[in-house]
């Protein structure tokens, strides 16, 4: 059975995944680009619902976010741009000397555009969860604009000969110390990969995975990956129970 019928079928995103990344470059060959670009579409047109139905949710209980109206990295969720396909060739042309960007970041950018779930702590200090790391993925346009920068280009060349086991990498999302308005890590970045990619790693984030699956993990404790941690004491049942079987699985 194709990719795309095992996942609209039902079977776990996973296993179907699994299968695809396991076809490596063969995945770009022509029997099988259309079927796991499909499954890829369906994907992110999930993911962009289910983050509709989060943000919604998440304005009923009083949870403090951004200014819809303010700059487009604050925006708790923003439709793709009506200039990204020219802003993805831009971003191709800025990495072209480091490698590809996957053809899953570029589909969460034609699909779903751009989110930021983080809290508002300069409207309320006291933050709702503790540390549970809220979905933020910056907009093309501000990816876009740091990478066109010569000093991105050069000071990534300076980072990759300090440290050969360094990939060279987009940041995507401040981590979680920072979304509670603490000192904390390196940004979130997903890896620019030396042939075409279907995905790729997420670096600098706890669970150690590609892109997609991060986003998987997003999408299964409601927008916020770390919400579940014991050590943090997050009252976070009633919120699941009102939202997980209103998203789609990805």
């Amino acid at each position: 059975m194709k990719f795309h019928n095992r996942y609209i079928n039902g079977e776990d995103g996973r296993l179907v995944y699994n299968d695809i990344y396991r076809l490596g470059q063969e995945a770009f060959d022509e029997k099988h680009y259309a079927d796991v670009y499909s499954v890829l579409v369906e994907t992110f047109n999930r993911v962009a619902f289910n983050l509709k139905i989060i943000l919604s949710e998440l304005k009923s209980i009083g949870y403090v976010l951004n200014d819809e109206s303010g700059l487009n990295f604050q925006k708790p969720l923003l439709a793709p741009l009506p200039n990204t396909d020219h802003l993805l060739i831009k971003l191709d042309n800025a990495v072209s000397d480091f490698g590809y960007v996957p053809v899953s970041l570029k589909l969460f950018y034609s699909i779903v555009g751009s989110c930021n779930l983080g809290w508002n702590y300069d409207k309320n200090p006291n933050l709702f969860w503790r540390c549970a790391d809220p979905i933020q993925i910056s907009s093309l346009n501000d990816v876009v604009s740091e990478v066109s920068d010569t000093d991105w280009k050069e000071y990534l060349i300076e980072v990759l000969e300090d440290d050969i086991s360094q990939d060279p990498c987009l940041e995507l999302a401040a981590d979680y110390f920072h979304k509670d308005n603490v000192s904390g890590g390196p940004p979130y970045s997903i890896q620019i990969t030396k042939n075409k990619s279907i995905d790729s790693l997420f670096l600098n984030e706890a669970h150690n995975t590609t892109f997609i699956d991060y986003l998987r993990i997003c999408m299964e404790n409601c927008g916020f990956s770390r919400i579940t941690d014991p050590q943090y004491k997050n009252d976070y049942q009633a919120f699941f129970e009102k939202v997980k079987p209103q998203l789609k699985s990805i």
